[in-house]
C-alpha cells in the first residue's frame, strides 16, 4: 500500500504514467464511470476547501464510488480532542481511501504512520499540496506539449504558497527548466527551496519584484494569491495583497502561447478582463483537477485502466 503524501512519493515515470491515465479519463470519461463500484472515499478537511474537497468528491462519484466524510474540524471528533492518528484509525474500519487537508504540515504524513487506507495529502498548512501539482502539471502538458524546456514564473505569495513549493520540486526533476519567482522581500520563496531543490541540481533562477519585466521570457505564468489566513499581523497582509494584479494590458506583454495557471480561489490578483484570453488556463486547470484526482483513486486502489486493463503502476 502507498500514500501520496509529497509530490516527490512518486518517481518522474510513475507521475508520467499517471498524468497518461489523467489524460485518457478527459478524454473519454464515461469509460470510467464504473471503475470504483463499491469503493468509497473518505474526505476528511479540518480547514475550509472548496475546489479541492469537491473534485475530490467529484472524482470518486465519476468513478461509480461513494463519498463520506467531513467538511472542516468544527463537526469532527477533533472539535472533542480527538488526534489524527485515532481519527485515521477509525476512517479505515469506514472507507477504501481517504483525502485528508489539515492546517498543520506533517499531519497527512502522521496520519499515513497508522491507517490501514491510502492516505491521500490534500494540502497541509503551508507545507505541500501534491494533487495540486498533478493537475498543474497535466495542464501545462496539455498546453505546452511537454514538462521540460520551459521557463516558468511564480508570482505573489511564494512563502506561504504551498502549491508553489509542491510545484518547483516536481517540475526541477525535469531537463532544462528555469524558474522566474517574482515576489515582495517579505514574501519570497522559503530558503529551503533554494538551499535544497535548486541550487543542489544546478537549476537557474531569477528572484525580482518586476512583473512586467519578466513576462516577455516566460511559457507559464503562476499567479497565487496573498494568503489571508497565513498571516498573524492583519496590517501585513494589508500591505501586502495588493503587490501583484496582472491585467488585460499587462498581459499584452506576455508571449501569444503563454499559459496563465492560478490554484484559485483568486481574489484580485487577477483582473476580469484577463478571463476571456485564449492564454488564461486556470479555469481549465480547476477541470483538470477531477481528472486527476479519478486517475489517482484508481491507481492507489489498484484498479484497472478500462481501456488498458492495466493499472497506471503497481502500488
Amino acid at each position: 500500500m502507498r500514500h501520496l503524501i509529497d509530490p516527490l512519493d512518486f518517481t518522474k515515470e510513475e507521475t508520467q504514467k499517471l498524468l497518461d491515465l489523467a489524460d485518457r479519463i478527459h478524454d473519454d470519461p464515461e469509460a470510467y464511470q464504473d471503475v470504483a463500484d463499491r469503493k468509497r472515499l473518505a474526505t476528511l478537511f479540518y480547514e475550509p476547501s472548496t475546489r479541492t474537497r469537491l473534485s475530490f468528491e467529484s472524482a470518486m462519484l465519476r468513478l461509480g464510488g461513494k463519498v463520506l466524510g467531513f467538511p472542516d474540524a468544527g463537526v469532527s471528533s477533533a472539535s472533542k480532542g480527538e488526534t489524527v492518528a485515532d481519527t485515521i484509525r477509525i476512517i479505515s474500519c469506514y472507507a477504501d481511501i481517504a483525502a485528508m487537508r489539515h492546517p498543520k504540515e506533517g499531519a497527512p504524513l502522521r496520519a499515513s504512520l497508522y491507517s490501514k487506507i491510502p492516505v491521500i495529502n490534500a494540502g497541509d498548512g503551508g507545507h505541500s499540496h501534491p494533487t495540486q501539482t498533478l493537475l498543474d502539471m497535466m495542464t501545462i502538458r496539455r498546453r505546452k506539449g511537454r514538462l521540460d524546456n520551459l521557463t516558468i514564473g511564480f508570482c505573489g505569495d511564494l512563502k506561504f504558497g504551498r502549491t508553489v513549493h509542491s510545484l518547483i520540486k516536481s517540475l526541477a526533476r525535469y531537463d532544462n527548466i528555469k524558474f522566474v519567482l517574482i515576489s515582495p522581500e517579505e514574501l519570497r520563496v522559503p530558503d529551503y527551496i533554494i538551499n535544497e531543490v535548486l541550487e543542489p541540481r544546478g537549476i537557474p533562477y531569477i528572484e525580482t519584484r518586476n512583473l512586467e519585466g519578466a513576462l516577455p521570457d516566460l511559457d507559464i505564468l503562476y499567479m497565487t494569491r496573498v494568503q489571508r489566513e497565513r498571516f498573524f499581523n492583519e496590517e501585513d497582509y494589508i500591505r501586502l495583497r495588493d503587490s501583484y494584479i496582472l491585467t488585460a494590458e499587462k498581459l499584452s506583454l506576455a508571449p501569444a502561447d503563454m499559459a496563465v495557471l492560478h490554484p484559485l480561489p483568486r481574489v484580485n490578483e487577477i483582473t476580469l478582463d484577463v478571463d476571456d484570453d485564449p492564454r488564461a488556463a486556470y479555469f481549465e486547470q480547476a477541470q483538470n483537477g477531477v481528472y486527476v484526482r479519478m486517475a489517482l483513486i484508481m491507481t492507489l486502489l489498484g484498479l484497472k485502466d478500462p481501456k488498458t486493463g492495466e493499472v497506471a503502476f503497481e502500488c
